[in-house]
């Protein structure tokens, strides 16, 4: 069975196109996929652009970004990447849709992560980026079935160094502690859907008022393109299926 779908990746915090790799083998025949790096990481084609000059520019990032998010896919975003997304979507033509993989509307919930430990990880990130860094990796695999066995496949891909500059990554810090998408996502004139890790230690439950997440992946945590690579494949397709399926006409 083919499928007419296509999917724009984009990346979280500390990590770039390469955590997408090991969806390749599981995309099924018709699915078209891109996976952009965001501006500041070494491996992004607007390394170059007015972006940089200015990492915590919503409107800067956009402009950077604007041939990477066509209008004609559904952009996935991972953690800070679909707070950016939807961010994304108030500067440039909307998509036909958007997933918000292992996001919510902001970072931190009060179930999940508080201000207070964004506060400390941030705090640790100044003295020690590089220390910092490793740190996170540590603790957005600390939900997956096999969390070593995660970590070491995230380092696998990614190196043991960061793959983007500091103000670029202090930056990202920034848009997690600031970004409330919730007046966005009530605005957007695209259909979105959430699906998240079942033991995601990001969001563990969503606080009071917010709304609950569509799809939660079993046996999987923040990470599931390492843990659960093919499931995540089949999943984001499914849902990029459903939310742009053209209305029943009766």
């Amino acid at each position: 069975m083919s499928h007419d779908v296509n999917l724009t990746l984009l990346h979280g915090w500390g990590v770039d196109s390469r955590i997408w790799q090991p969806l390749q083998p599981h995309w099924p025949e018709g699915v078209r996929i891109t996976a952009p790096s965001w501006p500041g990481y070494f491996d992004s084609s607007c390394a170059d652009s007015a972006a940089t000059s200015d990492p915590s520019s919503l409107a800067a990032t956009a402009g950077a970004m604007a041939a990477s998010l066509p209008q004609d896919s559904v952009w996935v975003g991972w953690s800070l990447g679909g707070l950016l997304a939807v961010a994304m979507a108030e500067h440039l033509p909307p998509p036909r849709g958007i997933i918000l993989l292992s996001a919510g509307a902001r970072f931190c919930w009060p179930n999940g992560v508080t201000p207070k430990a964004l506060a400390e990880f941030t705090f640790a990130f100044e003295r020690s980026p590089a220390v910092a860094w490793r740190h996170f990796l540590r603790w957005q695999s600390s939900g997956e079935p096999e969390p070593r066995e995660a970590l070491k496949r995230l380092h696998a891909l990614l190196g043991k160094t960061p793959p983007a500059d500091t103000p670029t990554l202090a930056a990202g810090l920034g848009f997690l502690k600031t970004l409330d998408n919730r007046e966005r996502l009530n605005a957007l004139p695209c259909p979105v859907a959430m699906l998240s890790g079942e033991n995601d230690p990001f969001i563990s439950r969503p606080p009071a008022g917010e709304a609950a997440l569509n799809e939660r992946l079993a046996h999987a945590g923040h990470c599931p393109m390492v843990s659960r690579p093919a499931a995540l494949a089949e999943a984001l397709v499914r849902i990029a299926s459903d939310i742009t399926r053209p209305a029943e006409v009766v």
